[in-house]
């Protein structure tokens, strides 16, 4: 069985092996061992069924039967990371990826899922405009407008860090397509708040 390392977490490593993925959460040292096999098999479990949920939804892999209960196994996804790839294609193409990725997520917070790490690393584009949402170890269900607007803030952080350039022309694409999420105007409103009591943090 060949297998390797593909990512290494401060929560999990990362396992390809015969073309499907292993999510293996690392046991922590410093935690009492039972307390550790209880937090692991919880975030596990949580995580499966999120996956399970979010996949009836939108473009995200279908986790496997669990087996051990710290690790997740899903299929493979054949594809390039957003983050990887986004910058290189010309702005038009951009802005209709991006305009796609909200939409998607206006899905997910429609069903009040809450990814947790919207990032476009955790975003593979298969063939031209097929987006695979990855990696829900921190998400979680919630009806909350608050909860939905940090997803976005994350976001938002996510595309000025990582492709600067276009950062904002790309965003406003995102909220083209989140608008399809019933309560997108409640949400880009508190996204505003956020942000706001974000920069007075900061000063």
């Amino acid at each position: 069985m060949l297998s390797k390392t593909i990512a290494q977490g401060a929560e999990a490593k990362i396992i390809l092996s015969n073309n499907i993925i292993i999510k293996d959460r690392t046991p922590k040292s410093y935690r009492l061992k039972e307390l550790d096999e209880k937090i692991r098999k919880q975030r596990t479990k949580a995580e499966k069924k999120l996956l399970e949920k979010a996949c009836k939804i939108i473009n995200a892999p279908n986790p496997f039967p669990l087996e051990e209960f710290d690790k997740i196994k899903m299929p493979f996804i054949q594809g390039k990371k957003l983050s990887e790839i986004l910058d290189s294609f010309p702005l038009k193409k951009q802005k209709e990826i991006c305009k796609i990725v909200g939409e998607e997520i206006s899905k997910l917070h429609n069903a009040d899922i809450i990814h947790g790490d919207l990032t476009t690393s955790n975003m593979i584009l298969v063939e031209k405009d097929k987006i695979f949402f990855i990696d829900f170890g921190l998400g979680f269900i919630s009806p909350k407008v608050e909860d939905k607007a940090v997803d976005l803030h994350l976001l938002k952080q996510a595309l000025e860090a990582k492709h600067f350039k276009n950062w904002e022309i790309l965003f406003n694409e995102i909220e083209k397509g989140y608008k399809n999420y019933k309560e997108s105007k409640k949400v880009l409103e508190r996204l505003d708040i956020v942000e706001k009591r974000g920069r007075y943090k900061g000063e």
